[in-house]
């Protein structure tokens, strides 16, 4: 049967229409944190220069609550036609083994696109608290156990698991207090609310540099280039070791094509001039992975956080 010429010309029109269509309207970027915080610093610097580049609105919507848990199950319950995506972070990696009932899996119900960043966390506390260095910390929480206070963006986040592996190590007992993001933390940092934190580096490194915190120590086992005066906790406490991570993903179903395009994308804009200097006067290292390191990355981690939810009795019934 010969198909008419108007027809095969169709054809070719549908085919070139479908490659060319994504994305066909505004991408929704959802943050389970509130303004301000790492994640979201990320996901707007990134999410700017996709627009740019795809000619589509990428929109940031901060979805705060449950330790960003809130976000990811309506990024998971989205459809999968790549107008919803998630910028995450370490975050919810770290929920898988404390949360009884997070109403997602963070491998089943996502596909992984990119990790975008690596930062540092840094031990910071307000200016007028006594001690000066980690040693002077350690040996002021032992003097007042239960009394000094540090700030996390709630159960199971990055804060939290660096102030209990902290407390583990050290023998001491620091009270958290959680949050719904780096932003509000560094906020109520500044004003004294709470004296101490474990705060992700792009929102706190800005009032560290004006005075507003003194920045005690970072988490990483290295120093920070942004911060080369500041010791590392390890220096201290001999074997301490954490970081941050941000990555972005999409609801499982979603199509292979469109999770290849959005990693390039991200890729594409982690390699702009504007972004690199951003995110590098933030501290954050560009990891820039492709989908299966990505998915190898969560795998490795959610081992590692299991073990440390498990060591720290952190749980969530």
């Amino acid at each position: 049967m010969q198909i008419p010429v108007v027809l095969f010309a169709l054809l070719g029109w549908c085919v070139t229409a479908y490659g060319q269509a994504y994305p066909a309207k505004p991408v929704r970027i959802l943050v389970g944190f509130a303004p301000g915080g790492g994640t979201d610093i990320m996901a707007r610097a990134v999410g700017a220069k996709m627009s740019e580049s795809l000619k589509q609105p990428f929109v940031v919507e901060n979805r705060p609550g449950a330790n960003a848990n809130l976000a990811a199950r309506l990024a998971a319950e989205a459809p999968a036609d790549g107008y919803t995506i998630l910028f995450m972070s370490v975050a919810h990696i770290m929920s898988k083994p404390v949360y009884k009932n997070l109403g997602y899996d963070i491998e089943r119900d996502f596909a992984p696109i990119t990790v975008v960043s690596e930062v540092s966390n840094v031990f910071a506390a307000h200016p007028s608290l006594p001690a000066k260095s980690v040693k002077e910390l350690i040996a002021l929480a032992r003097a007042k156990p239960g009394e000094l206070t540090y700030a996390t963006s709630g159960v199971a986040s990055p804060e939290h698991f660096a102030g209990e592996m902290f407390k583990m190590m050290t023998k001491t007992n620091l009270l958290p207090v959680p949050y719904k993001g780096g932003g509000p933390i560094a906020i109520d940092l500044m004003a004294g609310h709470v004296m101490t934190s474990f705060s992700t580096m792009p929102p706190i490194i800005p009032h560290v540099r004006a005075g507003r915190v003194k920045a005690l120590a970072v988490t990483k086992d290295k120093r920070a280039a942004v911060l080369p005066d500041v010791p590392t906790i390890a220096e201290s406490v001999p074997g301490y070791a954490m970081s941050t991570w941000y990555g972005a993903v999409a609801p499982s179903r979603t199509p292979r094509e469109i999770v290849v395009k959005l990693n390039q994308e991200i890729l594409k804009a982690l390699a702009d001039p504007e972004v690199k200097e951003r995110l590098a006067s933030l501290g954050a290292d560009i990891v820039a992975s492709s989908p299966e390191q990505t998915a190898a990355i969560f795998k490795a981690d959610i081992a590692k956080y299991t073990k440390v939810a498990q060591a720290a009795n952190i749980r969530v019934d």
